[in-house]
């Protein structure tokens, strides 16, 4: 649909710009506006061969000789097809032959006795005879009066040529108006073809970036879940193990976590309540393994309705925390707290920090996956503190979701 939408607005546009173009010649030529001699442009076949040789011009070396032979560097052949095509020009001579055969430039607005008329068209009025009978014709080089000198050749305008029947117009030998709008036409359609070919570089240079993020991102939740999966099942068999009661439950929640990780978390977002959801089963999956000297303090507040996130963003976080802050032999606090507002998500998370499970940390793929992750998804639109100040491994993410 917006592929249609530009190729219409396309079409307009050039209808718009020939319109426009094919006007020219009846404003120069038909100076005074009447409709009679409008008629009678509009009727002349030389009119029409005007605007169709330049208007076969232009879509010639803007679809063609452009693409063809300009864009890809065969210089040499593209100029040597401009140079015939201008002899082409300069011997038709189309400005010139639509002068000749419609009376000449403001033939129909000048006033009859206009020295300006005179000058581009050759034809002069012939005043009443002088007194004492001698034929002059009016001075070309006066601005206003009545008589003159006899005229010379040298008097007579380019288009002036006598005959047996009066002045007449002569072919010039150089159009040198036809060369012009030839020259502004080539250029005119080579800049936009090439304005064209730089503007579908851009795209598709932009489509591959696009293509590649979004593999990269297929890559990172592919690497992701099976991490995840990996170490709740190892949860879930601990508590297998030791024969806990609360295993069948844990499978139920396993299960729900496992639908999320599996199912939404294909998709590029999710709802920011399913993403909590798979927290709080995850959290409660942990409990259930935990001993008294880790306790977890849980904190969601503020508005989390209608908010999206991509999948597994802050789960990868709350892994992390269990998976690094419990110690069988020291106490610790994890504190995971989650708030919305109307500007974002704000996300923190602390554990203690353990130094016989902090060297494994720094070789885990879920935080630097994640990392990565949110480059993409949020360029420009997140902040992301992670420190070990104080023994204490802290996370704080904001995340700019409106």
């Amino acid at each position: 649909m917006h592929m249609l939408k530009f190729r219409t607005y396309q079409v307009i546009i050039h209808i718009a710009g020939w319109l426009l173009f094919m006007a020219l010649p009846l404003l120069f030529i038909n100076g005074g506006g009447r409709n009679e001699h409008i008629l009678t442009l509009l009727g002349s076949p030389y009119y029409w061969l005007f605007c169709i040789t330049y208007i076969a011009l232009f879509y010639f070396n803007s679809y063609i000789l452009t693409p063809v032979l300009f864009l890809k560097k065969k210089y040499v052949l593209y100029y040597t097809v401009i140079l015939i095509l201008l002899a082409g020009i300069f011997f038709l001579k189309p400005y010139d032959r639509l002068l000749r055969h419609t009376g000449g430039f403001g033939n129909f607005s000048m006033p009859r006795n206009s020295p300006m008329r005179e000058n581009l068209t050759g034809r002069f009025v012939h005043p009443p005879p002088p007194p004492h009978g001698e034929k002059t014709y009016p001075d070309t080089n006066r601005s206003g009066g009545a008589y003159g000198r006899p005229m010379s050749p040298d008097d007579r305008s380019p288009y002036f040529m006598p005959g047996r029947h009066g002045p007449a117009f002569r072919t010039r030998f150089f159009d040198s108006i036809s060369i012009f709008v030839f020259l502004m036409i080539v250029a005119i359609s080579t800049a936009i073809k090439i304005m064209q070919e730089w503007q579908m570089t851009e795209q598709r240079a932009i489509r591959a970036e696009a293509d590649k993020a979004s593999a990269e991102l297929s890559f990172l939740k592919a690497q992701i879940n099976p991490h995840f999966l990996f170490n709740t099942l190892n949860n879930i068999y601990t508590l297998a193990v030791m024969k806990d009661d609360n295993a069948p439950d844990s499978i139920l929640k396993l299960s729900n976590i496992m639908r999320y990780v599996t199912d939404d978390a294909m998709a590029d977002f999710v709802t920011l309540q399913s993403e909590i959801d798979c927290i709080n089963d995850y959290i409660e999956l942990q409990r259930l393994r935990l001993g008294e000297k880790t306790k977890v303090d849980l904190d969601i507040s503020g508005d989390i309705e209608n908010k999206t996130i991509p999948p597994l963003i802050l789960m990868t976080f709350v892994e992390n925390v269990f998976k690094y802050g419990i110690s069988k032999h020291h106490k610790s606090d994890i504190i995971i707290k989650l708030k919305g507002d109307y500007n974002g998500i704000s996300f923190f998370c602390q554990n203690s920090i353990f130094p016989e499970k902090d060297e494994k940390r720094r070789v885990g793929i879920g935080l630097k996956n994640t990392q990565q992750r949110l480059a993409h998804v949020y360029p420009g639109k997140y902040v992301l503190d992670i420190n070990t100040d104080n023994q204490l491994y802290t996370v704080k993410l904001m995340l700019q979701t409106s």
